[in-house]
């Protein structure tokens, strides 16, 4: 009798991450209508709690209120969607029956580019697909649009990991099997996103668990990790800052005088490097107030007091 043979590492840490992952996943069916008739949507959402709790992104469960939810195991449940966030993408599922033990949460602070990420999902109503990559870059912030509606989806993970529709709200997890962001499609095939893991989105999922909602502040503005100019490195004592590449038009952001170009260096008086730095600031509490900002724009430091709006939901 022929043995199969061994394995190679990588392959190895592939099918154990699948093994652990793929029963965690599940298959979402959601409710739609749309041109006078129902229809469904498709996506995957992950198991995080041991009493059926599932995350998921928003804009796969969109305006409904609840959907099922079938797992690798043959087992379908009714769910009710919690609570979604459409700032961070991030939307909280409870099972109305038994779900598989939970996910670990990994984090995502904690990646580095180049880093193995493996992707479970369930691409086209393809349950338990597993596809591999790296993280290929981090602390992206990507415009999405709903109809006429539109947001920002901030400190986005990017993977070569192939990613598909249905991908939505599945886990990306690091070579340890821990779920280090959230699957998210809404940028497109061809390139995989995701919304991370961290003390930002553990905020987010927490309020929305407890509360149904999150009240966000936004400013309106893409923008991307960018050095600082030699001088202001020494001067300032660090090599980054933000530079913004889109503001959306009409936004606080816009309002405030914020342009294309600008980098950005302090926000309320603290440093920004990342965009996860400007995301902690827009909670609740930031709404309608004034915040200060400091950028260099064509090689001066200019100061400006922009007023946060509330995100409302498409």
């Amino acid at each position: 009798m022929t043995s199969q043979p061994e394995l190679d590492a990588y392959s190895q840490i592939v099918t154990g991450v699948a093994a652990q992952l793929t029963p965690k996943v599940a298959s979402l069916r959601v409710p739609r209508r749309g041109a006078g008739r129902m229809g469904e949507s498709l996506g995957s959402g992950v198991v995080f709690t041991g009493d059926g709790f599932l995350l998921t992104n928003a804009h796969v469960v969109g305006n409904a209120q609840a959907g099922t939810a079938s797992f690798a195991d043959g087992t379908n449940v009714p769910f009710t969607v919690v609570g979604a966030d459409p700032l961070s993408d991030l939307a909280v599922l409870r099972s109305a029956g038994e779900t598989p033990p939970p996910a670990d949460l990994g984090e995502a602070d904690e990646l580095k580019v180049g880093q193995l990420v493996v992707a479970v999902g369930n691409p086209l109503g393809l349950a338990g697909s597993v596809t591999a990559g790296v993280v290929s870059a981090l602390g992206r912030s990507l415009p999405t649009r709903s109809g006429a509606a539109a947001r920002i989806v901030e400190d986005v993970i990017q993977t070569d990991a192939a990613l598909n529709p249905g991908n939505s709200g599945g886990a990306l997890a690091d070579s340890r099997a821990r779920v280090v962001g959230i699957n998210t499609a809404v940028a497109g095939v061809g390139l995989g996103l995701a919304v991370p893991i961290n003390a930002t989105s553990r905020r987010i999922i927490s309020t929305l668990m407890q509360d149904g909602k999150v009240r966000r502040a936004y400013l309106g503005l893409v923008s991307v990790p960018a050095p600082l100019p030699a001088p202001l490195r020494q001067r300032l004592g660090r090599s980054a800052g933000l530079q913004v590449v889109e503001v959306v038009p009409g936004g606080p952001a816009a309002q405030s005088g914020l342009r294309a170009g600008d980098l950005l260096l302090t926000a309320a008086g603290q440093p920004v490097t990342q965009a996860q730095d400007l995301q902690r600031l827009m909670f609740a509490e930031a709404i309608g107030r004034p915040l200060a900002i400091t950028v260099m724009r064509n090689g001066a430091l200019v100061d400006v007091i922009a007023q946060p709006a509330e995100l409302i939901g498409a």
